[in-house]
């Protein structure tokens, strides 16, 4: 039997921002109970919860500081377990995020290992002498911006944070550190999860020698924005040694019966290839990255991804999505190549749930949604706090669900809510489009039911047909021929061999040419397609 995992498609939930119960203006775990069958609904097959853990926030809960219960914000364990058991009723499966590349300065571990050398925990955390001249040991960087190294008074050393200084990064190369987080995650897969999202995934082990990491060896015309995209970080993370752990890891999950685990894979550096590495053998169910996360778009863009992935590894398994809680929301991100919002937002849900790999949606992304323009005195994300305005940070697609433009506050709450919710967005609510046949939340739906009807669109194989921009087009399994025009602009396309229309928006067939409006698709049956005169 296929694992619900392979091909299966997760729904991202923010939880601070899908549904408060309790009208303090932060949503919480009785929230998301409230909306499952919403999701249910949607015809996903799995959730994932961004963190839920005891934490100071600062880093809106990827600063743990206890790994075991849930932050009083979101409810108690007794509402986790409520929760769990109505997505398995639904028959939604549950996947929480795991942070253990460091946790917060506050997690008693971290305030016991700063005390002196000699404590139980002191070589729980990763801490070096400064050079002579009193400097940090290495040039390493922290991605929030400055060194990734903070000096303690207490030891008389530097310890690293690749994020905040409030993220002290843990010591990997301790096998005491290791078995504690596996256990930690054993706590929740006891307890019912179906498994978890690793943030940061390639962060864990740092080198042993502290070397410097070298400049990135590619051509920068300016300084980036956050100078630590100008390095080359071979040292600082992605060091082999994270493998043998992720196998202990994997090793874990295999202890239950059909859990599964996806890894977030932080690199702008052979990204696709680092991907393949970590979901080959018994290692992650799957892994994404940022390739389709980030700006490019175009035709060859999105085959490149899907073609290398598969190249470098045949027995891999990729997750690929196009919006998270951590980038510009796609359809204000590409929002150039579309007709309109609405024609974007369908084509890129037709093409994304048409890909060979898993697929995560994020919330809101159902909808149309798009980026929510912030004051920088609404900001509260450090990246924006720390960037602007070169980089506005991450809030803007982190805003509330907007369920209802009758309500207060679009339905998220009747408290006021922890960021603005903006005409723009409530504009793009739920009941709205529940009931409107040619809506974009109309369109997701039928979507995800044609990717379910169909075993090849999960699982199949991908062939490429050789076409020119704008044109996309390619078969899976050669059961099911998927083509689309990535432009704004209309476009003809000689088609023959194709059956059935499955789903299409802006499509039509005339004589063996196919006429695609500006964002325009089609998905028909294949009966041994030819495009262009080319059959692949």
């Amino acid at each position: 039997m296929q694992s619900w995992w392979r091909g299966g498609v997760t729904y991202q939930i923010y939880p601070r921002s899908y549904q408060d119960s309790n009208n303090d203006g932060i949503g919480d775990l009785k929230g998301i109970t409230e909306r499952l069958s919403y999701i249910a609904d949607l015809g996903v097959d799995s959730i994932w919860l961004s963190p839920i853990f005891p934490s100071p926030m600062l880093d809106m809960g990827y600063d743990v500081s206890n790994y075991t219960d849930i932050n009083p914000e979101f409810g108690t364990l007794a509402d986790f377990d409520a929760l769990i058991a109505r997505a398995h009723e639904l028959g939604l499966k549950v996947i929480i995020d795991q942070v253990i590349s460091h946790t917060s300065d506050q997690h008693p571990f971290f305030i016991e290992s700063r005390q002196n050398r000699t404590n139980p925990k002191a070589d729980w955390y990763v801490w070096a002498d400064p050079k002579h001249d009193g400097s940090p040991p290495n040039n390493w960087l922290a991605i929030f911006g400055g060194g990734a190294w903070q000096w303690d008074a207490r030891r008389h050393q530097y310890y690293l944070h690749n994020f905040l200084v409030e993220q002290p990064d843990l010591n990997f190369h301790n096998p005491e550190v290791q078995d504690w987080l596996l256990s930690t995650m054993r706590f929740w897969l006891e307890r019912g999860v179906d498994g978890f999202r690793l943030d940061t995934v390639n962060f864990y082990f740092h080198d042993a020698l502290l070397r410097n990491d070298p400049a990135d060896y590619r051509k920068k015309d300016k300084p980036e924005w956050n100078p630590y995209a100008m390095q080359y970080h071979i040292f600082s993370k992605n060091q082999p040694e994270n493998l043998a752990f992720i196998e202990r890891l994997r090793a874990l999950l295999d202890e239950f019966d059909d859990r599964a685990v996806v890894g977030e894979m932080g690199e702008s550096h052979h990204a696709i290839k680092m991907m393949g590495e970590y979901t080959t053998g018994k290692r992650l169910h799957m892994c994404y990255s940022f390739e389709m996360l980030s700006d490019p778009f175009g035709a060859a863009h999105f085959r490149k991804q899907v073609e290398e992935f598969f190249t470098d590894a045949p027995k891999g398994w990729p997750c690929w999505a196009f919006s998270n809680h951590d980038v510009v929301r796609h359809v204000s991100r590409w929002a150039e190549h579309g007709v309109s919002r609405e024609a974007l937002a369908k084509q890129m849900a037709a093409l994304l749930l048409s890909l060979e790999g898993s697929v995560c949606l994020y919330q809101g992304e159902e909808l149309g949604q798009t980026e929510t323009d912030l004051e920088y005195n609404e900001l509260i994300d450090p990246q924006g706090l720390r960037f602007w305005p070169e980089n506005k940070g991450r809030d803007g697609c982190r805003t509330p669900m907007t369920w209802d433009a009758s309500v207060p506050n679009a339905g998220f709450t009747q408290g006021k809510p922890w960021l603005p919710i903006k005409a723009a967005q409530i504009a793009n609510n739920a009941a709205a489009q529940l009931d409107k046949a040619d809506s974009v939340l109309s369109f997701y739906k039928q979507m995800l039911r044609v990717r379910r009807q169909f075993e090849s669109l999960r699982t199949g194989d991908t062939k490429f047909f050789a076409t020119s921009e704008p044109i996309l087009a390619f078969s899976r399994e050669n059961k099911v021929v998927c083509i689309f025009n990535l432009s704004p602009e209309p476009h003809q396309v000689a088609v023959q061999g194709v059956g059935e229309v499955i789903v299409a928006e802006g499509a039509n067939l005339v004589s063996g040419q196919l006429q695609l409006a500006g964002n325009g698709f089609a998905l028909f049956h294949d009966q041994g397609v030819v495009i262009n005169g080319k059959s692949e």
